[in-house]
């Protein structure tokens, strides 16, 4: 089985850990942050390591523009930059192409961005997982699960079933940054 690996930054890591770790196909999230290369500054972001047999690049991608805002340029950007990091050439380049070509399903332009990865810092523990050690706090149930609604929604066929059956049956909300 061959793994491959990728990383993502939009929203807050909490919210893109749960989208991430709902998904068929992705063996592994680390949340944390990201810095990428030619610079010093971290954002927050995830690592995935997934199985390109069951989810490609492109659904990852696509899901990820979907689930954060990536098309405004809005007052957190510094700390949320909309971003793909990748691992080498060629995956910069591939999705580099991906993004031109979801960009057409946007409205607006895409202002996520394609960086090579420099270096990662994991978050604490105690922020490891969030929203499956605490699905009832308030932030989980306003900004994570219409994110994950809408996953279910938009991609069915990504999404592992049991990670989200208790929002099969629960009201649709907006999704909020």
């Amino acid at each position: 089985m061959r793994i491959d690996k990728i990383g993502f930054g939009g929203g807050c890591h909490w919210c893109t850990e749960a989208i991430f770790q709902s998904l068929r196909g992705v063996i592994k999230v680390e949340q944390g942050w990201i810095s990428a290369e030619g610079t010093e500054d971290f954002h927050e972001a995830v690592i995935l390591h997934f199985n390109p047999g069951f989810i490609s690049l492109k659904e990852l991608i696509e899901v990820h523009l979907y689930t954060h805002n990536s098309t405004s340029n809005h007052s957190m950007r510094r700390k949320y930059r909309s971003a793909v990091y990748t691992f080498n050439k060629l995956q910069q380049k591939d999705s580099a192409n991906i993004l031109r070509l979801l960009e057409k399903d946007f409205k607006d332009l895409l202002i996520t961005r394609v960086y090579g990865f420099k270096e990662f810092r994991m978050s604490p523990e105690s922020f490891q997982n969030y929203y499956h050690k605490n699905p009832e706090k308030p932030f989980c149930k306003t900004y994570i699960d219409p994110k994950l609604q809408m996953i279910l929604r938009r991609f069915p066929k990504n999404v592992i079933g049991t990670t989200l059956n208790p929002l099969k049956t629960g009201k649709e909300q907006k999704i909020k940054e």
